[in-house]
């Protein structure tokens, strides 16, 4: 048959005129083709001559500007066009079929329109990026024409009458709706830009965001087609390949999304509301403020919703009518052909044409891509949204924070805890609930929807299936409740195990020396027990839920075939069966998740009440000295905008001010003007109870002299300072603050910043975690002589020697601890390095020694703030500097006892004078007691050596990554890089699964393989099932007359239902195996998790002593929270949802490969594309979750550090400061978390799209071949739910990757090696009271720590006599406590041995050993409990023997006043004794073991004179007739013992009795007495 483009029909001549020329359709449809014709001529040459080059004069580095008006109708425009167009053709090629020979006129034109429209769309970016407006003109006229032309059309075809039944009709109507519309956007651009017909045309700058070339987060910028595909995205997931995704890569927020533009939006209408209530008490609502705010992106949000769910339908409509009319095709009867004939072409309405299944599988495929388009829209609209909120909910807190009264804070209304709450959990919460908020109104309508096209297709069976969903909702709503209880108790069993787990790291050496690891493991694994139950249940309870969401679509199914076969007469067809399957699939979702949404919009309503109590709490009052500054910090964005006239008004009208008449205001009386920098006239103070705490108080500063406060503890001196600073509620009286000398004003032209600024070190110490100089300039501009001045001032030079970094080490909460005094030192520094006129410092001396206190006094206060003429207030207790004060305020219980000079009150007030006179002379004694002892401070700087010294070793090596990292070599080879970024850790799965034990295993993924096989039988019966009936019924049905028919159909039912039993079996056999997958994944779980956590607990706990001082402790914690916690809670449900969805997507691909073999062909691009998608994705995935993760802390500990300094941050006046700073943080957590998210929807977008393009070609490969209909619906519902799968296997993956991690960390600790416990002799050989005399031999002993180090005991030979008392001594490092560790084979004896009491030690069981021996350490170390478990955990001594041993070190008196006695409790550490009486428990604990050796290492170190003659006594009577080894570093300890060993670099170098070595005049230990002395 010729083609030709008019048809060449027999009888008819195509191209007669004879009518006039329109008249003949065909040459209408040429005219069509004009426009098209004249657009792809003109566009092409510009397209493709590369223009580009000579772009515009404005130059930006984003090529995404869009400026020209109605961009985004445009695109809609033209994307429906387009649509029109697919219509038009297959209208055109439909209508074909049914003429005698080709009509090329029928779809040419329409096909030429199509690729008119997408050369436009193109054409038109490219000129928009390039700002050149001038070539819209092309586009213009080609819509004209377009539009003329198709008007002739219709002007036509209405001439013809025909009408709105005829679909061709209706196209070129709706094809001329559209080209008007865009005939009017193109005038409108002309109308705004004026870029032609006009002289000036107007000129155009990019918005902000786009010149500043750190915004990379592009989403709001792009043109539609990126919006909705995330295009933009693609170089940087591709680039994560190449190169870690780093900070500086995701840029910066745009200013739409920075948290203070939505704080201020959020405050705006918060603050509205409050001056719209007549009632000052009701509070605003936060929720309606929410919604001013933010409520128009989730309504658009929402809209988007809609649209996904009613495309979502779509699928299975069309599933039933390809599967309907894949067989009925031929049967359309040709009869009333000729009737439709106009123009000599034939018409169609639109139900014919959407009866062709080429059509219909077209048609699922756009409405397959607009719906997952419209839905990823949907839910990174309210992502957006959502990071937006918690950014103003973060600022607004932040603000509120800064605002809080001090006394909310103190009183405890207020914790920190709740505090750290509303940041990290409530504000979360509501974002959660954004998140998730469109489904609380989509889900209901989509059931609604579903149940009713349900009823549509299987009549009244379908209610029941949707019954049985509807009664099993709430049984899931059950299961997530109880599903957060068992969450919350696992919790607090964890926080207990880590607790105990960090209390036996803390004291390992102990328990290793006193043999005791085990026992201690034990507590641990009895909490570890506790904690498993939970989680046991907690595993049950998410089983449950996993079961229910997979066996409600096959009890649903189940009940509505049977009940179907049997009520309805109608037999059911594939089309109805499969479209229904569908629909139940589809249902299935919005049901499992409506009770989660339920449960976070019943949390959120906690969260929002929470956060409304706390925005309603009180603020410090309002304090005229202090508005000059709180206005400006207020408006932290709008900063330095406005200079002249600063009218900030907060909103709440409290402070309502100006600048710069700030200083009219205080009114001072003349004469005091000139030497009084504070003064405070009739002050009633309170702490917000109306008790006032300070009364009456009358007092002045004097400027620029030193101003001391002293009284007894509790009188008030603090509050004093804070009442000055305005942090106490004011009942009545003023606090004046000095007027600033005129000069300085007219001078600067502003206030000078620092004037109302005062230097601040509050008792408690507070430092940032920054470094030590941050903490020390604390925001003032850097100056190297100064700051060296304050460091030699509060002596901190040696303390910054030995961190590992100097003054850049980082401490702080999260950095090196420092003990009391350094901290307090660093405190003082920040005080004095600020540039300020008053300074105030509470109590700098409590936390230091005698002589830090001196140098601090004269360098610091006396000479370094003196000569700078600075305003200094000092509150302390030290009333021997009380003679350099030159003025001094004397209180007592809250009111002012004396003011005035030491001179004014010695003549005054003899009695105070006489009373600080002897308070001063009992300073004094206790200053010559601490100058015997070394000093508090060594000692300090001793344990900050100690620790690290055993850090060196790891300097270099970074506490997470250190297998990684030593396969990386220097040079950073990009190739090596690159894999070893990408790969999974196989090795690591294998391990995981192999720890939850090979039965688990094996159950677990035959009960899966089972699971899925059932699923698919099921179906496949259900198709068969389906399909059993003679088909074409309809025609069967006319041709057999009544009798027939009825006998028939009796057999027909019959037959029909011998299809049930089978059908029930099946899907009860499914359901069990639902059950058994979900109990033995996460059971599986549990195992592995109870298996990886043993083995690391013991393998730590019996690791070398030397392993615990090259690990750094927070690493070892590490392993034990956050990756057992992983282990425990996350890779179970994430390995069940990955084997699941990957099942799922397998078994629907192997259906239809074996329905339609052909689809195999396409599978393979389709499978590459996949490979592509998810290696990239995974990738910067795992990148940006480490952002997100890395970004988060900093945030969070921002928060509780500005609660604790409040009053710090406050008296500097660093508001602004610390907002600022917030709301960097706030922004760079916000940038990560939504990079994060957009990648998210650039997965699921591709994966979406390959769902639909499969879909598509199982459709296609279904047509073309000739399977049963029965098998073709069961191909395509199997294909839909690929679509919903494949980016689940993806993101499981990724998140899979990134828990494996943990086993990989866990993993390598398992690798340590463990002592050897068991030595070569056996116990039974070892005599029951071994060492019975008590007598030690050392043959030329050498020891090491580690078989890398060098030796730290060379050759050392010793004997010491039974009962002997013996001292070594030597200087630190000389090898005395390594000899010590020797005696219990800590360290390792390379040569030589130890014989005690005839036996080499080496060859005894470390547990024998250990248990024999006593030692006393140098730090006290106790455990949480009861007295008894520190003295005797093994529970082996009777109650006398532990009460002699308290008798015995002087404690017995203080236990029994103690409740509980020998049962009262031991808090964490032992923090509620003082250190000496820890001491002396340690002491009680070594007699308590009554061994005849006793081993002490330093043990009167941190003991104060008196405790350590008793001890010394002691020792001498309870342990007369046994061996004591003394270590000592106070030489005066050992002069009475019976033999004296002196060390050095590990060798002895004298030894013998005291008295002799004294005598020596040049020996070691002769000049070690004198030093001493």
């Amino acid at each position: 048959m010729a083609i030709s483009f008019c048809g060449n029909d027999i009888g008819k001549n195509a191209y007669s005129v004879d009518d006039g020329v329109l008249a003949n359709g065909c040459f209408v449809d040429a005219l069509n083709l004009v426009p098209h014709v004249f657009l792809l001529f003109i566009t092409f040459p510009i397209l493709f001559i590369g223009w580009g080059s000579q772009s515009s004069k404005v130059q930006i580095h984003h090529n995404t500007w869009l400026h020209f008006p109605g961009h985004n109708l445009r695109w809609i425009l033209t994307f429906t066009l387009l649509f029109v167009h697919v219509c038009e053709i297959a209208e055109g090629i439909v209508s074909n079929t049914q003429m005698e020979s080709n009509h090329l006129h029928l779809f040419m034109p329409a096909l030429m329109g199509f690729i008119a429209a997408t050369t436009s769309v193109v054409y038109y970016h490219n000129i928009e990026t390039a700002n050149f407006p001038k070539l819209l003109l092309a586009l213009f006229i080609y819509w004209i024409l377009a539009f003329i032309t198709k008007m002739i059309k219709l002007w036509k075809f209405a001439e013809a009458s025909l009408g709105v039944r005829e679909l061709r009709f209706c196209i070129t109507a709706v094809l001329v709706v559209l080209y008007g519309l865009l005939m009017a956007v193109e005038i409108n651009v002309i109308r705004v830009r004026k870029y032609v017909f006009f002289a000036n045309p107007q000129r155009v700058k990019p918005p902000e965001d786009l010149q500043d070339l750190g915004v990379r987060f592009l989403q709001p910028f792009v043109n539609l087609l990126s919006k909705a595909t995330y295009w933009w995205m693609n170089p940087l997931i591709i680039g994560a390949h190449k190169r870690p995704i780093e900070l500086k890569k995701i840029g910066k927020l745009p200013i739409a999304m920075r948290a203070l533009t939505n704080y201020i939006r959020l405050k705006d209408s918060y603050e509205e509301q409050r001056h719209k209530t007549e009632d000052p008490e009701k509070s605003p609502s936060i929720w309606k403020s929410m919604y001013r705010a933010f409520g128009g992106p989730i309504l658009l949000s929402s809209t988007f919703r809609y649209m996904a769910d009613l495309l979502g339908f779509a699928g299975p409509l069309c599933i039933s009518g390809i599967v309907e009319h894949l067989h009925n095709s031929t049967e359309i009867d040709r009869t009333n052909k000729t009737a439709n004939m106009t123009f000599g072409v034939y018409f169609m309405s639109s139900t014919e044409l959407l009866q062709n299944t080429s059509v219909l599988a077209v048609l699922l495929f756009l409405a397959l891509v607009l719906q997952r388009t419209f839905l990823q829209a949907s839910y990174y609209v309210t992502i957006e949204t959502g990071i937006n909120l918690r950014g103003a909910l973060l600022a607004m807190i932040y603000n509120k924070i800064l605002r809080l009264s001090t006394s909310n804070m103190s009183m405890g209304e207020m914790t920190l805890g709740q505090i750290n709450n509303l940041v990290a959990i409530e504000t979360n919460q509501l974002m959660w609930f954004l998140f998730l908020c469109p489904n609380l109104w989509a889900m209901p309508v989509q059931i609604i929807m579903g149940v009713i096209l349900l009823y549509y297709l299987l009549g009244h069976s379908a209610l029941i299936g949707a019954g049985v969903i509807l009664l099993l909702a709430p049984v899931q709503y059950l299961i997530a409740t109880k599903l957060a209880d068992t969450q919350k108790s696992t919790l607090d069993y964890s926080t207990d195990r880590l607790k105990k787990t960090t209390e036996i790291l803390k004291g390992i050496k102990l328990l290793k020396l006193y043999a005791w690891e085990n026992i201690f493991c034990d507590r641990v694994e009895e909490t570890r027990g506790k904690e498993l139950t939970s989680l046991k249940t907690f595993a049950l309870y998410t089983s449950m839920s996993i079961f229910m969401n997979a066996a409600i679509p096959i009890a649903a199914v189940l009940a509505t075939f049977v009940t179907h076969a049997y009520i309805e007469e109608v037999r059911l067809s594939p089309a109805r069966a499969f479209a229904s399957l569908a629909l139940f699939h589809i249902l299935v979702t919005p049901l499992f998740l409506l009770s989660t949404v339920v449960r976070f919009a019943v949390k959120a309503l906690v969260s929002v009440q929470k956060l409304s109590e706390f925005l309603q709490s009180d603020e410090i009052g309002d304090d005229s000295w202090r508005n000059g500054e709180m206005s400006m910090s207020l408006e932290v964005g709008k900063k330095y905008k406005y200079h002249g006239d600063t009218k900030a008004i907060n909103r709440k009208g409290r402070y309502r001010m100006d600048n710069y008449e700030q200083p009219m205001r205080r009114q001072l009386r003349p004469t005091e003007t000139e030497d009084v920098a504070v003064q405070v006239n009739d002050g009633f103070f309170t702490w917000g109870s109306n008790l006032s705490t300070l009364t009456d108080i009358n007092i002045r500063i004097p400027t620029g002299q030193l101003t001391m406060i002293v009284g007894q503890v509790g009188c008030g001196k603090s509050s004093l300072l804070l009442a000055m600073l305005g942090e106490m509620q004011t009942i009545s009286g003023k606090v004046y603050w000095s007027k600033l000398p005129d000069y300085e004003i007219l001078f600067d032209g502003s206030i000078s910043k620092n004037r109302y600024s005062v230097a601040y070190a509050a008792q408690k110490s507070w430092l940032l975690n920054a470094t030590v100089e941050e903490n020390i300039t604390f925001g003032s501009p850097f100056n190297k002589q100064r700051y060296k001045a304050v460091i030699d001032a509060c002596s901190l030079q040696p303390d910054i020697d030995l961190l590992p970094f100097g003054d850049q080490t980082e401490i702080g909460e999260r950095g090196i601890n420092l003990s009391g005094g350094q901290r307090q030192r660093i405190c003082v520094a920040r005080a004095l390095y600020q540039n300020t006129n008053i300074v105030f410092l509470d109590d700098p001396f409590s936390a230091l020694d005698i002589h830090l206190s001196d140098h601090l006094m004269q360098e610091g206060i006396l000479k370094f703030l003196q000569d700078d003429k600075r305003t200094v207030v000092l509150v302390t207790h030290k009333l021997q500097y009380l003679i350099h004060a030159d003025w001094i305020i004397a209180m007592k219980d809250g009111s002012v006892l004396r003011e005035g000079t030491l001179k004014d009150i010695q003549t005054h007030d003899v009695e105070l004078y006489e009373h600080w006179k002897t308070l001063m002379n009992r300073q004094d004694q206790e200053l010559e007691k601490e100058t015997e002892m070394e000093s508090q401070t060594t000692l300090e700087r001793k344990t900050l050596r100690r620790a690290f010294y055993s850090r060196e070793a790891k300097n270099h090596i970074d506490d997470e990554d250190e297998e990684e990292e030593v396969e990386e070599d220097d040079d950073d080879n990009m190739s090596t890089t690159t894999s070893r970024r990408s790969k999974i850790q196989w090795k690591m799965c294998c391990r995981y699964l192999s720890s939850g034990g090979f039965l688990m295993v094996f159950l677990m993924v035959s009960s899966k393989l089972a699971k899925h096989s059932v699923m698919v039988a099921i179906d496949y019966w259900l198709a068969a099932w389906t399909s059993s009936n003679p088909h074409n019924q309809s025609l069967a049905d006319s041709f057999l007359n009544a009798t027939n028919y009825t006998q028939n159909n009796d057999t027909q039912i019959a037959q029909h239902r011998s299809y049930v039993p089978v059908f029930i079996i099946l899907c009860g056999a499914a359901i069990v195996l639902c059950l058994i997958t979900s109990l033995t994944v996460e059971f599986l779980g549990v195992a592995a998790a109870t298996n990886l956590h043993h083995n690391l607990l013991n393998k730590i706990i019996h690791a070398p002593i030397r392993f615990f001082d090259v690990t750094p402790l927070g690493q070892i914690l590490n392993r034990f929270s956050a990756d057992t916690n992983i282990i425990d809670q996350h890779i179970p449900p994430t390995l069940e949802s990955l084997t699941r969805s990957t099942l799922l997507c397998l078994s629907a691909i192997g259906v239809i490969a074996f329905i339609t073999p052909a689809f195999l062909i396409a599978l393979v691009p389709l499978a590459v594309a996949f490979y592509f998608i998810q290696k990239y994705f995974r990738v910067a995935s795992k990148d940006l979750q480490d952002l997100d993760d890395s970004t988060q802390l900093p945030l969070l500990c921002h928060f509780s550090e500005t609660a604790e300094g409040l009053t710090t941050i406050r008296a500097f006046r660093h508001e602004a400061r610390f907002k600022q700073r917030m709301l960097e943080l706030t922004d760079t957590n916000n940038t990560a978390y939504l990079f994060l998210s957009a990648a998210n929807r650039w997965l699921e977008v591709r994966t979406d799209y390959l769902g639909a393009v499969i879909v598509l070609t199982a459709a296609v490969a279904a047509i073309w071949s000739t399977s049963q209909s029965g098998l073709v619906g069961l191909g395509l519902t199997y294909a839909l739910t690929v679509t919903n799968y494949l980016n689940w296997v993806v993101r499981n993956l990724a998140d899979l990757e990134v828990q494996m991690a943990a086993v990989k960390k866990v993993n390598s600790f398992l690798s340590t090696e463990s002592e050897n416990y068991e030595g070569s002799m056996d116990v039974s050989q070892v005599p029951e009271d071994w060492p019975q005399h008590g007598e030690i031999k050392i043959h030329d002993l050498c020891v090491r720590y580690d078989t890398m180090l060098k030796p730290v005991l060379k050759h050392v030979n010793a004997h010491i006599n039974p009962g002997q008392k013996v001292g070594i001594c030597g200087r630190t490092g000389s090898g005395k406590s390594s000899l010590s560790l020797a005696f219990f084979n800590m360290v390792d004896v390379f040569e030589g041995k130890i014989v005690i009491d005839g036996i080499d030690i080496c060859k005894l069981p470390l547990q024998t050993l250990r248990s024999r021996l006593s030692i006393i350490l140098q730090d006290p170390v106790l455990f949480s409990g009861s007295i008894r478990l520190n003295l005797d955990p093994e529970r082996t001594c009777t109650d006398d023997r532990l009460w002699e041993a308290l008798e015995i070190a002087q404690l017995k008196n203080m236990v029994k006043a103690l409740p509980g006695g020998l049962d009262a409790v031991v808090t964490e550490g032992g923090e509620n004794f003082s250190v000496g009486q820890r001491q002396l428990f340690c002491l009680a604990r070594a007699f308590v073991r009554k061994s005849s050796i006793l081993i002490m290492d330093e043990a009167t170190a941190s003991i104060d004179m008196a405790t350590e003659n008793i001890l010394q006594k002691v020792v001498m009577t309870a342990f007369a007739d046994r061996t004591v080894v003394t270590i000592a570093h106070r030489v005066h300890t050992i002069l009475t013992a019976d033999l004296v060993i002196v060390m050095k670099r590990g060798s002895i170098m004298e030894h013998g009795k005291p008295e002799i070595l004294m005598e020596q005049e040049d020996g070691l230990f002769a000049s070690f007495v004198k030093a001493d002395m």
